[in-house]
């Protein structure tokens, strides 16, 4: 193996160090029966597990958070794929236009997105609400599942729904038996993603909630004004969850991939 093959490995690993590190000692300091994080540790303890366990706030906020990222991971997707097919299937003037519109949520910054869904909200009279943060989250996820989708759908043949249209298939029959099953990788794939960023997803949620928070709004009541060793607890729960849905995405695509080479 070349220098620069082993340099790269090096420079990947240092990166995954770097980044995954401050999460380690996070879910490790959870565990830790002192008060403040510090090393060595006092000892093992589940004690602030059960502390949120036991906490009514935890899990009002477990629900809100589930019921956001299921909702608007479906809406997302159901958006993206219609948006993705709709690039692919058509020619249109402004189609250039209508993609970077469509593509522009992830590109503003979180503070002014979230401060221009309060007003808006707050304009029409639905801040404060789960589904305020369903509609937010909706927005900011709906083009992660669009590049998905669209990246599958380049994949794809276009004479095979020109053949099912000629052997006699409606366009919704072709639909239903050729670009759905197509982009089934990429489908399920943009849902557990979407559920993913959402479950993460702190500013938007922090000013559109109200007093319906979600978990990472939560934490954050938890650290103010003080360290308390329950945001390392409640930190690894979610660390777990939105790494389950990633992989889950991944595995998605990468069974789908091995299949169609074989």
């Amino acid at each position: 193996m070349r220098t620069s093959d082993w340099a790269l490995r090096g420079y990947v690993l240092l990166v995954f160090v770097f980044v995954f590190s401050p999460v380690v000692m996070s879910m490790i300091f959870s565990f830790n029966s002192d008060r403040f994080p510090t090393i060595p540790l006092g000892g093992f303890t589940t004690h602030w597990y059960e502390t949120i366990f036991a906490d009514e706030d935890f899990w009002k906020a477990a629900q809100n958070s589930l019921i956001v990222s299921l909702c608007a991971s479906l809406i997302a997707t159901f958006l993206g794929f219609c948006t993705a097919y709709s690039d692919y299937r058509y020619t249109f003037r402004g189609q250039g236009a209508y993609l970077g519109i469509i593509l522009l949520p992830p590109t503003i910054p979180l503070i002014i997105m979230a401060l221009a869904m309060l007003a808006w909200f707050s304009k029409v009279g639905i801040s404060g609400q789960v589904y305020s943060i369903i509609f937010a989250h909706t927005v900011l996820t709906a083009p992660f599942a669009m590049a998905i989708i669209r990246l599958r759908l380049n994949q794809m043949d276009e004479s095979l729904e020109a053949a099912a249209w000629n052997l006699g298939a409606s366009e919704w029959r072709a639909m239903r038996e050729v670009i759905l099953p197509f982009c089934l990788p990429a489908i399920v794939s943009s849902l557990f993603l979407t559920a993913a960023v959402s479950f993460d997803e702190f500013t938007v949620a922090w000013f559109v909630s109200g007093l319906n928070k979600t978990l990472p709004v939560h934490v954050l009541e938890i650290v103010q004004g003080t360290i308390d060793p329950q945001v390392n607890a409640v930190g690894t729960l979610v660390f777990l969850v939105s790494m389950t849905l990633v992989i889950i995405a991944q595995l998605a695509i990468f069974f789908r991939l091995n299949r169609s080479a074989k």
